[in-house]
């Protein structure tokens, strides 16, 4: 790419890996290519779970002030209710999804086994930050966004001493009825955490855990709403939802856990089917681009990118213990804790 790229192709995001690297003329002539492409289709549809759903209808929003003419329609749900519906969708061979963007990681495997996922190599993924290397699988998925997941507590009722510092501290007795979670079944991003959990501690802990009668929603952020509502005192969620929650005022303060906390990775890929497949593609580089990672940072989300400035409010990764897992010991683990956890906790 020529040095005298404008300005405004940078600061969209169109994939440099940084201000000074020269894109090959050919990837460049693809990109417009795959661009004008994506205009005729006008439109395509995104599933996620990797963010509010006012975040997201406002990164759809951002999209469609950087390419004109395509509209974003955001699907927003859990990360296991959005699988479950693309998994009718496929069977039912009525397909309405064109990027899926799960919070759960294992579900990428899954679908590439029965074809579901579209080859493709987007421009943008050379641009991805070491510690997401290798975090999905090239030409099929990659990771677009990391969430942090610890504990959350009431600053304005929980104080001092009584302040969580570790994850075992959930198990106090002084904290029945008023621990607040998600649930495994439903939440990938909870599911995650659920495995890191009996990794680290085995499935005793959550044993110990149900005998403080925990308040269980659905997704990670449910228990954002259980605690600005009063109804509990602490419990567990992601760092973005947090520090996004106290920048509105309320008083609710995130705790990065001294024995670890979990780093997820949220994917992104084009279904084989997708409706709009050149809208889908030239999504799938906007997320991976460097408008959509400083985005993420300005909602307190971790992007991706090398290039990409820190997460607002949070702390940079190597200030964390970071807890970590592999694609394969999600795979296995989720459906394995699914069931434990109805068995411990009845739901």
């Amino acid at each position: 790419m020529p040095a005298t790229l404008p300005r405004r192709r940078v600061s969209a995001g169109l994939g440099l890996l940084s201000a000074a690297t020269l894109w090959p003329e050919r990837a460049r002539a693809e990109l417009a290519s795959l661009e004008a492409a994506a205009r005729k289709e006008g439109t395509l549809t995104w599933y996620t779970a990797q963010m509010t759903g006012e975040v997201a209808e406002g990164m759809g929003r951002l999209f469609g002030q950087r390419y004109p003419g395509i509209k974003v329609t955001v699907i927003r749900t859990t990360g296991q209710v959005a699988y479950e519906r693309l998994m009718q969708e496929l069977k039912n061979k009525t397909p309405q999804c064109d990027v899926f963007c799960s919070t759960d990681i294992a579900h990428y495997p899954a679908l590439k086994a029965r074809g579901a996922l579209a080859r493709y190599a987007p421009v943008n993924a050379g641009a991805l930050a070491p510690p997401f290397h290798g975090l999905g699988e090239d030409e099929y998925y990659y990771p677009v966004i990391a969430s942090l997941q610890g504990m959350i507590y009431r600053n304005d009722k929980v104080l001092g001493a009584d302040v969580p510092r570790l994850t075992t501290d959930l198990l106090n007795p002084k904290w029945k009825g008023r621990v607040a979670t998600g649930h495994p079944a439903f939440s990938g991003y909870f599911g995650q955490w659920t495995v890191a959990m009996r990794k680290l501690h085995g499935w005793g802990y959550f044993e110990k855990l149900a005998k403080n009668n925990p308040r269980i929603g659905r997704s990670a952020g449910d228990p954002i709403t259980l605690l600005n509502a009063s109804e509990c005192l602490v419990g567990t969620s992601a760092a973005s939802v947090a520090l996004q929650t106290a920048e509105q005022g309320n008083p609710i303060s995130y705790v990065y856990p001294e024995d670890g906390t979990l780093l997820t990775v949220g994917p992104a890929a084009v279904l084989t089917q997708a409706p709009h497949p050149n809208a889908a593609r030239l999504f799938l580089e906007w997320l991976l681009s460097l408008d959509f990672a400083k985005s993420c940072a300005e909602q307190s989300m971790i992007p991706v990118r090398a290039d990409a400035p820190p997460m607002r409010g949070g702390r940079a990764l190597k200030d964390v213990k970071l807890l970590t897992l592999t694609t394969a010991e999600l795979a296995k683990g989720i459906p394995e804790v699914v069931e434990q956890w109805r068995d411990t906790f009845g739901n």
